[in-house]
């Protein structure tokens, strides 16, 4: 389990309490309205964190008014064990508040305008009868209803300023968090992407007569391609093999590619008979076969490669090691069994 779910763990009413007091604290601050500044001071409320308490105390014994850069200084000091995706979350949480403070903003002015009306409607009818009906007090109200009005507007604009900051924020991190989950060099996710993935396969119902399935393949005879031509010859390698996998894969399927580590990649494919599994496990096999490695000054073909693939179904009870042990177990037999095959629960 994530550590920012085990601290994140506060009921929903407690939560709208903390919220309370986070708001409190970020509208006596010069920093931003954002997830970052949103997070440090929710942790700060609900004391959680004992060393950013600390911190922020002792900050605010010398500076009552932190800005942008006191509170990026803390989260990177104290908090920045949060993911991207937790702080995705709490952006969309601090939008919603954002948009009803916005809303309320709203409808607060258009009733102080049109409060602000009907005292100036009143006001004329009377000065019509008798301007002693009219006390000076009247007047201070009107002033202090155009004074609301004005205040109102102002707090719905800077909530929508906020919101598009927040929205901002919310696309980097998004970028961020995709990044830290792609292999650079294969362009498919990493381990730690592939492990996020088949987490969620994992979590996912199936339809009668489906499972969800993780093919694992690796390529043959790799360490020679390496001791024979080079690590970069390898690299490049590696890199056509990332595009014939993602060029196998449908763009609008919600099937997933990993590179699992070394020469070894995974594909995840939920909700799927086991035709279709052996289909893109045989693409991918014939496809990698066909692949000619050139070099970059004669362009001569080099060297050309296999791929050897082991298949396997969740079943009950499977967790993430155990499905991976099986799939990497049928592998194991397609290398035993002379290598460029496929093994395992769908294969022909």
């Amino acid at each position: 389990m994530n550590n920012s779910n085990l601290r994140y763990s506060q009921s929903k009413e407690k939560s709208a309490e903390l919220l309370r007091m986070v708001l409190g604290h970020m509208g006596q601050h010069d920093a931003a309205f954002n997830p970052l500044t949103f997070t440090v001071w929710f942790e700060y409320a609900a004391g959680i964190n004992q060393q950013l308490n600390q911190a922020v105390d002792e900050r605010l014994r010398s500076q009552p008014r932190l800005g942008d850069a006191d509170l990026l200084n803390l989260y990177h000091l104290d908090v920045d064990e949060v993911d991207p995706q937790t702080m995705h979350r709490i952006g969309n949480e601090l939008q919603q508040v954002m948009q009803t403070l916005a809303d309320k903003a709203s409808l607060t002015g258009g009733q102080a305008a049109e409060f602000g009306l009907q005292l100036e409607t009143l006001v004329s009818e009377l000065l019509g009868v008798n301007q002693k009906l009219v006390p000076p007090a009247v007047a201070q109200v009107i002033e202090g209803t155009a004074r609301m009005c004005s205040s109102a507007q102002a707090l719905e604009s800077q909530a929508k300023i906020n919101q598009m900051e927040i929205q901002r924020i919310q696309g980097e991190l998004s970028r961020v968090r995709d990044e830290s989950m792609r292999d650079t060099l294969t362009q498919v996710l990493n381990r730690k992407g592939f492990e996020q993935k088949l987490a969620c396969m994992l979590a996912q119902s199936v339809d009668a007569g489906r499972s969800n399935w993780l093919i694992m393949f690796d390529l043959d005879h790799f360490k020679k391609v390496n001791d024979t031509h080079g690590h970069v010859m390898g690299d490049r390698v590696l890199q056509a093999l990332g595009e014939v996998l993602r060029s196998c894969v449908p763009a609008d399927s919600n099937i997933s590619v990993a590179r699992y580590g070394g020469e070894e990649f995974a594909v995840m494919m939920p909700n799927q008979t086991p035709d279709p599994c052996n289909r893109l496990a045989e693409l991918v096999r014939i496809r990698t076969k066909a692949l000619k490695i050139r070099g970059r000054r004669t362009q001569a073909v080099v060297l050309t490669v296999t791929v050897s693939a082991g298949i396997a179904a969740m079943q009950t009870g499977d967790d993430a090691q155990t499905l991976t042990a099986r799939a990497d177990a049928a592998l194991y037999h397609s290398k035993q069994n002379g290598r460029d095959r496929i093994s395992g629960d769908a294969a022909h």
